[in-house]
């Protein structure tokens, strides 16, 4: 079953509606996604979602089974209270509570910790890189979200960026507060002018399918040439409430959940959401409810995604020693005002320079500067409990080094498969 465009809608399925399951007008539509996309709030409170692929040791090159992940994470309750869940490729991720920033970084490193002995007791590990250096894409998940997401990627020409999105790439997330609404236009352009720094301060992906790509950041390669109406950035005016509501109306519907059947349909053509709203197009016969706005919300991958908070997902997952500073750094010169008019000056000579973060991270001069910069105000400013992992960093960047080479050394001397195991990597 699918949903192909154009084509002739089909007939209503009489269904009893539960709650946002009846047609909304396209102004109740714009509403409700206004009313999710920031919430007034302080600042200093964080999350953090961290993925990793999951590698067995007995045979690297093969992707773990959805059945044997599964098996293994049943009943499984990570002990500082992050939530389990298992990506399209098998990647494990681990989602924490929100709080501040020490408790909730301690947080992660006691769940990984317990994560990672469940995995060692059938013998995988867990690689924290922005993309898988060697396995091919290959989804193991079987749900229907999962399947549509493969078929409308496959029927509007992101076959393969889509497939190593789903299956091959892993990040660190960081949530933070929205902040006052009086601020937010000033907050989401200041993390913006830092994104070029901190995507490659961050990078961690320099290989695919066994060899160097070009790009140190080859995760964020990926994401920059998928769908742009669901991946690239939203407008960047003077209300980020309008623009990211514009941005999610006008963005491609990726699936419908059949009210017949609960099952994701895809939809194997360009419809944007607002031709859904009106009535341009029916999907599953039918205009979209509150529901279908909820569910079209989790396809949209800019960069920045709006969830009443600021979720940042542009960076690369990035091996243990690293992830506390990374983490720490993040937080600091978003929330801390004088670290982040500090980490602003730093950045701006390179403000305009995504294209050379994602090809050639800190190789390019100008942007291991400004890198430094931002991570020497970072030490400056962050939690004393804290600063060891942030002065770490400066100290590599110091030596003309950065994560990506733990990679690239690896790949060097042992070959593209050592990159899969070895314990510094991880």
């Amino acid at each position: 079953m699918s949903l192909t465009v154009p084509h002739t809608p089909a007939p209503v399925v009489t269904v009893t509606p539960s709650a946002g399951t009846e047609p909304a007008s396209p102004d109740a539509l714009r509403a409700h996604v206004a009313a999710a996309a920031l919430r007034p709030s302080g600042t200093g409170t964080v999350g953090l979602e961290l993925e990793r692929h999951v590698v067995d040791l007995a045979a690297p090159r093969r992707r773990v089974g959805w059945d044997r992940l599964t098996s293994l994470v049943a009943g499984f309750t990570p002990p500082a209270g992050s939530r389990l869940t298992l990506e399209p490729g098998g990647q494990v991720e681990l989602s924490t509570p929100p709080g501040d920033l020490v408790g909730t970084v301690g947080a992660l490193e006691r769940d990984v910790a317990a994560t990672d002995a469940l995995l060692a007791s059938d013998g995988l590990v867990a690689l924290a890189v922005g993309l898988d250096p060697v396995r091919p894409p290959a989804r193991v998940h079987p749900g229907s979200r999962y399947r549509a997401m493969e078929a409308h990627f496959d029927a509007v020409g992101h076959g393969l960026d889509g497939a190593a999105m789903m299956a091959s790439t892993a990040s660190l997330q960081v949530n933070l507060d929205a902040g006052p609404a009086a601020g937010w236009a000033a907050r989401l352009q200041h993390v913006r002018r830092l994104t070029p720094v901190l995507v490659a301060l961050a990078a961690t992906s320099p290989l695919r399918a066994g060899a160097a790509t070009g790009a140190v950041c080859g995760r964020q390669d990926v994401w920059g040439r998928l769908e742009p109406g669901r991946c690239r950035a939203p407008g960047a005016g003077t209300d980020p409430v309008e623009d990211w509501t514009e941005f999610t109306v006008a963005a491609p519907v990726m699936f419908v959940r059949a009210r017949a059947t609960g099952e994701f349909v895809p939809v194997r053509g360009t419809v944007a959401f607002r031709d859904w709203a009106d009535g341009t197009v029916l999907l599953d016969g039918r205009r979209p409810g509150t529901d279908d706005v909820e569910t079209h919300l989790t396809t949209l991958w800019p960069p920045v995604r709006l969830r009443g908070f600021a979720e940042l997902r542009f960076l690369d997952a990035v091996p243990a020693a690293w992830r506390p500073g990374l983490a720490a750094v993040v937080a600091t010169v978003v929330d801390d005002p004088a670290a982040a008019d500090a980490a602003a000056a730093a950045a701006d000579p390179v403000a305009g320079r995504g294209a050379e973060a994602v090809r050639l991270g800190l190789g390019d001069p100008a942007l291991r500067r400004a890198a430094l910069g931002v991570v020497e105000v970072a030490a400056a400013r962050v939690d004393p409990a804290l600063r060891p992992a942030v002065e770490a960093w400066a100290d590599l960047l110091r030596a003309g080094r950065s994560p990506v080479d733990l990679v690239l050394d690896r790949y060097r001397a042992d070959g593209p498969d050592a990159c899969l195991t070895a314990e510094e990597l991880r």
